[in-house]
């Protein structure tokens, strides 16, 4: 539904008194949320606009706004500068909405603001980490806004003073793999084997598609090349490609040949297996983040809510390869384009395109 006709619908709803529409739009936008529909979002925060009195009306637009733009406005902005690199712009910018969103949006004694963005990141971040605290839905991807911050101080040299920034984005949304990349990036500027390992681990642990596990099994690969440990870094290297072919693996892989002076033989799984088990990490996507994309997939189906039963069947088959949950896929959705097919016998380590994106 289109941001106008859902602006609409939510009118029907309302009657005379500002109090019980305001009571009604909470409701909705709280229905959107959990849905990771956008649109309707923004739609019922901007009718609870419409309906709070004066004083309160001004109080939201001094927590969403700067300068008289919407944060979600002034973040389009910065990426513009980005675009266009302008660096120096975004950064002034990227601070500017870091200090806003950090002081305005704090955590506090007995609540947190999360940007949980769908319905799959929302049972995750709830079985993971069983929040003790009131859960206030942020009104926008705080996360990614702070993960851009932290890429343009990496980019201006700053590289030590993203840290902290990428820490807070974690906050804002521990089951995004965006802000936890990006810290891994930095702990392979600074060569910080024990840190990217640790991070690595942590992202497996919510790691939702091929693409983000084969990334994972990458910085392991690129942390051992850099220790010298280039047995079990070709071994790391090898699982990535068998997840998800990337470019910049076969070159990685060409280098550890030149450092090892021979070829890469492809291993067996189960010297992947024990591998990885030698470094603290298991092979394959996390048993907990199958099981609920499964459960959410089987309850958006009984309640006929086929755009997010979709969302959590595609996340269940990339994951598990399941003939049965492509078939339900296809049922609903035949032209879909987020099937990853499955993997040759041994990994096609000469492939450098990823024909089936998950991301």
């Amino acid at each position: 539904m289109e941001y106008n006709d859902i602006l609409k619908e939510l009118r029907s709803k309302l009657g005379d008194s500002s109090e019980e529409n305001i009571r009604i739009l909470r409701v909705e936008g709280d229905r959107y949320a959990k849905e990771g529909n956008i649109d309707g979002i923004k739609a019922a925060g901007e009718l609870i606009m419409e309906n709070m009195p004066e004083e309160q009306k001004e109080e939201l637009k001094r927590l969403t706004h700067i300068d008289g733009e919407r944060l979600d406005e002034v973040y389009n902005k910065i990426v513009e500068h980005i675009n266009k690199k302008e660096i120096i712009e975004a950064k002034s910018l990227a601070e500017r909405l870091y200090k806003k969103i950090t002081v305005d949006f704090a955590e506090g004694e007995n609540s947190v603001f999360v940007s949980l963005r769908n319905p799959f990141e929302d049972n995750l971040y709830h079985f993971l980490y069983k929040p003790e605290k009131v859960l206030n839905r942020a009104p926008f991807d705080f996360a990614t806004y702070l993960t851009t911050y932290a890429y343009i101080l990496i980019e201006t040299g700053s590289t030590i003073d993203a840290v902290p920034v990428l820490e807070k984005a974690i906050e804002y949304n521990p089951v995004d793999c965006g802000p936890k990349f990006e810290l891994a990036e930095i702990y392979k500027i600074i060569k910080n084997k024990k840190q990217l390992l640790q991070i690595t681990r942590d992202t497996l642990k919510v790691a939702s598609s091929p693409i983000a596990i084969g990334r994972c099994y990458a910085n392991v690969g690129y942390a051992l090349t850099d220790s010298q440990e280039y047995e079990d870094a070709a071994i790391f290297y090898t699982a990535a490609a068998m997840f998800a072919p990337d470019p910049s693996i076969p070159l990685e892989m060409k280098h550890l040949a030149d450092l090892m002076g021979k070829p890469i033989v492809p291993p067996t799984q189960q010297q992947i297996i024990d591998t990885m088990k030698k470094h603290d990490i298991e092979f394959g996507p996390d048993k907990d983040v199958i099981s609920i994309a499964a459960q959410l997939a089987s309850h958006y189906i009984t309640e006929n809510d086929i755009p997010n039963a979709l969302q959590a069947l595609k996340i269940t088959y990339n994951l598990t390869l399941d003939d049965k949950v492509k078939e339900l896929i296809l049922k609903y959705d035949p032209k879909s384009a987020m099937l990853r097919p499955k993997p040759q016998e041994k990994p096609n380590i000469k492939q450098t395109v990823n024909n089936n994106p998950e991301e």
